[in-house]
């Protein structure tokens, strides 16, 4: 059963992230952009919503979203009562995500700066929609500092880990969504 409350609330932040996208839209183009560090492009909310609740977040405590563009899945993340913080680059993608965050009077963390100057280690669930390959840096880090219990969801199988152990596959309207964690 789906807490109303929260169902309601994401209803809010999908109208939200759904005017901010239509900007794009209203201009003929798609909601993705160049940044400093790479390319911008939304995760689908109801899927990542849906990921959520299949695999109840809830009961996790610290979550994190790796280059988290708009703030979205960070803002929805914290619809499950974890301590979600998101870490993105370009400070036009965080204004948006606190201008939301503000708006809806959501907790949640959202930080402008450079992931790999972020510590890993405190967090029991990692979520990333990458936009380039693991192997610049990402993933020697993840195993760096990286919680023996923690996970690591890659959205979508463009960009995969080589080293972390495969986990469950989750299928989302088509996209797939694959865990990870350390080998042991």
């Amino acid at each position: 059963m789906i807490p109303v409350d929260r169902k309601k609330r994401f209803l809010e932040i999908k109208q939200k992230y759904d005017e901010f996208y239509q900007t794009f839209y209203s201009k003929g183009k798609g909601a993705v952009f160049d940044t400093e560090k790479g390319i911008w492009g939304p995760s689908g909310t109801e899927n990542v919503y849906g990921l959520f609740e299949k695999i109840k977040l809830g009961r996790f405590r610290n979550f994190l979203d790796i280059g988290s563009g708009d703030g979205k899945v960070v803002l929805l993340a914290a619809l499950f009562g974890v301590n979600a913080v998101g870490v993105e680059f370009d400070k036009r993608l965080v204004e948006v995500g606190e201008k939301i965050k503000k708006e809806l009077k959501l907790k949640a963390n959202l930080i402008c700066g450079d992931y790999f100057s972020h510590d890993f280690s405190k967090y029991d669930f990692i979520f990333i929609n990458p936009d380039q390959g693991f192997h610049k840096g990402l993933e020697d880090k993840l195993l760096k500092e990286m919680r023996a219990d923690a996970r690591l969801f890659v959205y979508n199988n463009i960009f995969l880990p080589r080293f972390l152990k495969k986990g469950k596959t989750y299928w989302l309207n088509e996209i797939p969504v694959i865990g990870y964690r350390k080998n042991k």
